[in-house]
């Protein structure tokens, strides 16, 4: 327990002026400031007005080795906590500090009872007794490299949520933000103050199971060895957008408990979706190139060209559409009409045959997505209007479910053949430009072994 000099008046206290009166168990003065001194995490002494020290606690004893006992009652540091050509200036700056107002920071270098050196940090300042006059210093102090660890964890904690690159969000054990950086702000679509207290649930349209699952098991079990990375649709202001976030999550604890007490979770971000767009573009590019020289390989084994165009729409359909249907131009009698020649099975998933008792007429009405591919002699994409169901894949005569199509026209030595048209569900994106340009390859190689199987079936076919 911390010693302290005592003039006999501490707790000179009259009976109808006790505090404890009517509390036995109350602890008397001067041990509740021992205890209390004893209990800070900053070393700290104390002088009179004429350089003696009255306190010492027990961090002071643990960083110079002196205890309470051997400190309290000494003149300054002279002779003992300090070498003798530092000891003027030392006790000139700190007793200096009894007239001048407010708090001051120092750095001496003290002696331990060992004989070593420790650079510490000190803020002191005058205590000044009941008639207003100085009666004393008080000076808390810490090794350096200590205090310097700390300022530095303090800069970089206000540096993280202030400046950083990436977000930062401090979400409480409820699992709401409770602290936002500028980037976390942005990337969430709100303020950094407006953001706070909310439910993820209210930012987030899809994916926020996954990351509350996550912060629920960063709470529980820990942080996990590896960054994660998590796609999630954000509403905004501009409509719902789809972004990928990779994510590291810190379990926050209070450093002041005796035992781990988890404040939260630490969760840092940075928006990644251009780069996985890029990343599954390069390996969907991969992807497609492969299977066109897989189909054409196959292809070329086949001994009838129109074996050879379905065995290219089946490596085609791999990863890219549900369904495909091809209709080419024959001159009927009233003139060239779309005939049906080979499609996949309308009920299930599987290879595209040609159509079983010979091709047969389509009866596409004006302004079908086939039909103008034809005219245009270029690829048109459809989808079916929002609460349409089934009835737009059964008025269009695609297979049932169809709500995505692509449409590209068949054509080989400057003549349109006919169409290809390739279909999508519902739960799948719909055609965009860079599966045009795909559709299309397939389709330049389907028209030429159509155009092969048309000049070795004769003029008439």
């Amino acid at each position: 327990m911390s010693a302290s000099r005592s003039t006999g008046t501490t707790d000179a206290v009259g009976p109808d002026e006790d505090p404890g009166r009517d509390h036995p168990a109350a602890i008397p003065g001067t041990r509740l400031l021992a205890a209390l001194l004893d209990g800070m995490d900053a070393a700290l002494c104390a002088f009179d007005a004429h350089g003696t020290i009255t306190h010492w606690n027990r961090e002071a004893e643990r960083i110079l080795g002196w205890s309470a006992a051997e400190a309290v009652g000494r003149r300054g540091f002279a002779g003992w906590a300090v070498r003798s050509a530092d000891a003027g200036d030392v006790q000139g700056r700190l007793l200096s500090v009894m007239d001048a107002p407010g708090r001051h920071v120092h750095e001496f270098a003290l002696l331990r009872k060992d004989g070593g050196r420790v650079l510490v940090r000190t803020q002191s300042s005058g205590v000044r007794g009941e008639d207003g006059k100085p009666a004393g210093v008080y000076c808390a102090f810490s090794e350096v490299h200590a205090q310097i660890d700390l300022e530095r964890s303090i800069a970089l904690s206000e540096a993280l949520f202030e400046d950083a690159s990436w977000g930062v969000v401090a979400v409480d054990v409820d699992l709401r933000p409770t602290v936002v950086n500028a980037y976390a702000a942005r990337a969430l679509g709100g303020g950094r103050t407006t953001l706070l207290g909310r439910p993820l649930g209210e930012l987030i349209v899809q994916g926020v199971e996954d990351l509350e699952s996550a912060l629920q098991h960063v709470l529980a079990e820990g942080a996990p060895p590896a960054p994660a990375e998590l796609w999630v649709t954000l509403r905004t202001a501009d409509g719902d957008r789809r972004r990928c976030w990779r994510s590291g999550f810190l379990r926050l604890a209070s450093p002041l408990a005796e035992e781990p007490v988890p404040l939260g979770v630490g969760w840092l971000f940075r928006d990644v979706t251009a780069a996985k767009l890029a990343e599954q573009d390069a390996d969907r590019v991969r992807f497609r190139a492969k299977q066109l020289h897989r189909a054409a390989r196959q292809a070329a084994e086949c001994e009838d060209p129109m074996e050879a165009a379905t065995t290219s729409l089946d490596y085609a359909l791999a990863g890219f559409a549900d369904h495909v249907v091809v209709d080419l131009l024959a001159d009927l009698a009233a003139g060239e009409r779309l005939v049906r020649a080979a499609a996949t099975p309308s009920d299930a998933p599987g290879p595209c045959l040609p159509v079983s008792g010979g091709p047969l007429p389509v009866r596409y009405a004006p302004g079908h997505p086939a039909l103008q591919a034809v005219e245009r002699e270029g690829s048109v994409r459809a989808a079916a209007p929002a609460g349409a169901g089934g009835a737009w894949s059964v008025e269009h005569q695609w297979p049932d479910g169809s709500v995505h199509a692509l449409c590209a026209v068949l054509r080989s030595r400057g003549r349109t053949l006919g169409v290809v048209t390739f279909l999508r569900a519902a739960n799948r994106s719909a055609f965009e430009r860079p599966d045009v340009t795909y559709a299309e390859s397939v389709a330049a190689r389907v028209a030429t072994a159509v155009d092969l199987a048309r000049l070795t079936a004769g003029p008439d076919a």
